[in-house]
């Protein structure tokens, strides 16, 4: 089997290695040899190719026809000519404070400017103008006439400043003046790439190139970044195989879990095609274990969500049932003092297009695959908790698991009087409690239907894991005998009873004025 790497984003590197490469380089060859048309943009989610993408662009680019060997492109007739390349990593710059910002700006461009053959970088002039220098001098020097410019994670700085919306602004301000240059070396320009998490329309990259093409949502090039289901089977066959045989799965219940945990991203109205996260795919079949488990979110929450979320925006969107109605409006993030929480959840990879309705225009948005879900319902504990970690949730789940009905029942109590509902009426619904109890099983890893069909009915929330299933019927006002009754007479548990697991059936009571967990009990089901 190839080696897969989980860190090595250089596509030179990969090739010269021996390691898998998912080729989309027929996607590449299509945007470089389109006519009339030079300047893209595209946003994915963090970790989610980008910079591989660049890499590759930049070898394609150079020429470096032997690393393409046996890849779509090479047998395109794509002329290979060199050109000098100016790849920029937006993502490296600081932004803790504008004079941080400055400095190590200054920083990236020097080091970027000189990597791309250009020696005469001026201390004293500013950035923008030693990048429309460069741009001049290197395409005078090429057999070309002119240059390519790739600029990865241009909205990195911006994004880190979004906690301060006057820094943020004003860092904003002052990267536009460095990619106005690119509009007036137009003629020298061969190709540009910028690539980014979210679209900050305001910023003049947009507002001045009226040329640049925005493909983040083209159906073209849906599945340019991300993995199909096909391109697993291509790629990943072997290591699929291998962690199947040792999780003791069949191959298709293998891809079934596989899909739900990683694949779910969707890019476009049009195009239904659903895409793994390349990082999670890497990181899950590089070093395979029994179980699947968060990757993508393991490595650290997207600053510029976590530097602009609200409680209350958040939970007004995490509170609805899912999914999300929207407007392609509601995804304009331009307004750097007052974000919209559907369009930064949806570009920073927590909400995806489930479904469009081309007739309204409308886009239902729902959570990609179960390893966000786990993380949202991680940050959702936090928020209903205003923000205070709730320590003993793990050893709720554990008590549950474990059958431990006693300390399951006074941790879940003691949960749900620290939570904020939101609501303010007096009378708190049962889908309110529902969630929060979906939320906590969720963030502890568990399989979870909130409202599952069963055979006469709907069953409040049904979780389950490895070692057993949780039926659980909510009650305000109600009793206990009234909630078992529900389960039994509509038939909530009978598509479990030839089940090898344990089986249980948990009634939960509310008072509808204090909001308290007033009674509660566990019954096991009896197997056929």
């Amino acid at each position: 089997m190839k080696p897969i790497s989980v860190t090595i984003s250089d596509f030179p590197t990969l090739i010269g290695g021996g390691l898998i490469y998912v080729d989309k380089t027929a996607y590449f060859h299509s945007l470089i040899t389109d006519p009339g048309r030079k300047y893209f943009f595209i946003a994915r989610p963090r970790r989610f190719g980008k910079t591989l993408m660049m890499s590759t662009f930049k070898a394609i680019f150079e020429g470096r026809r032997e690393l393409f060997k046996n890849l779509a492109i090479d047998s395109t007739g794509y002329d290979w000519k060199k050109y000098p390349v100016l790849a920029f990593n937006f993502g490296k710059i600081a932004a803790s404070s504008l004079e941080k910002f400055e400095s190590t700006f200054a920083d990236v461009v020097k080091a970027c400017l000189e990597a791309s053959g250009y020696r005469d970088y001026d201390y004293a002039k500013d950035q923008s103008v030693n990048f429309a220098n460069a741009m001049s001098a290197l395409a005078a020097r090429s057999e070309t006439g002119q240059v390519v410019v790739l600029i990865d994670e241009y909205d990195d700085p911006v994004a880190k400043a979004l906690k301060d919306p006057d820094l943020a602004v004003a860092i904003r301000d002052r990267l536009a003046t460095f990619y106005a240059q690119l509009k007036d070396s137009t003629d020298l320009v061969r190709f540009a790439m910028i690539t980014g998490v979210s679209k900050f329309t305001k910023i003049s990259i947009f507002s001045t190139l009226s040329n640049m093409v925005d493909i983040s949502f083209n159906a073209k090039y849906a599945a340019m970044l991300g993995y199909t289901d096909a391109e697993l089977d291509e790629y990943f066959g072997e290591h699929m195989a291998a962690q199947a045989s040792l999780m003791k799965l069949d191959m298709a219940e293998y891809r079934r879990r596989l899909r739900l945990w990683y694949n779910g991203f969707r890019f476009t109205g049009e195009d239904a095609t659903t895409l793994y996260n390349p990082i999670s795919i890497s990181n899950t079949l590089a070093k395979p274990a029994k179980t699947f488990g968060p990757t993508w979110t393991e490595t650290g929450r997207p600053s510029m969500l976590m530097n602009f979320l609200r409680r209350d925006e958040f939970l007004h969107v995490f509170s609805k049932k899912l999914p999300v109605k929207a407007r392609d409006t509601e995804f304009d993030v331009s307004d750097l003092r007052n974000f919209k929480t559907v369009g930064m959840l949806f570009q920073t990879g927590y909400l995806t297009i489930k479904d469009y309705d081309e007739a309204t225009g409308f886009y239902y948005l729902d959570v990609p695959d179960k390893e966000i879900a786990r993380d949202v319902a991680l940050l959702t504990m936090d928020f209903m908790s205003n923000g205070e970690r709730v320590s003993w949730a793990t050893r709720i789940g554990d008590s549950l698991c474990a059958f431990e009905w006693d300390e399951f029942f006074a941790g879940l109590g003691a949960l749900y009087a620290k939570m904020c509902y939101g609501p303010t009426e007096g009378r708190v619904q049962e889908y309110s409690y529902s969630r929060i109890l979906h939320v906590l099983l969720v963030s502890q890893g568990m399989d979870v239907v909130q409202e599952g069909q069963m055979a006469s009915g709907r069953a409040d929330l049904v979780g389950s894991y490895p070692g057993g299933v949780f039926i659980f019927e909510l009650k305000v006002g109600g009793t206990v005998e009234e909630a078992f009754a529900q389960i039994d007479a509509r038939g909530y548990a009978e598509p479990f009873r030839s089940f090898p697991r344990a089986v249980w059936k948990i009634a939960l009571v509310f008072d509808p004025d204090s909001r308290k967990m007033v009674a509660c009990e566990a019954r096991e089901v009896r197997r056929m």
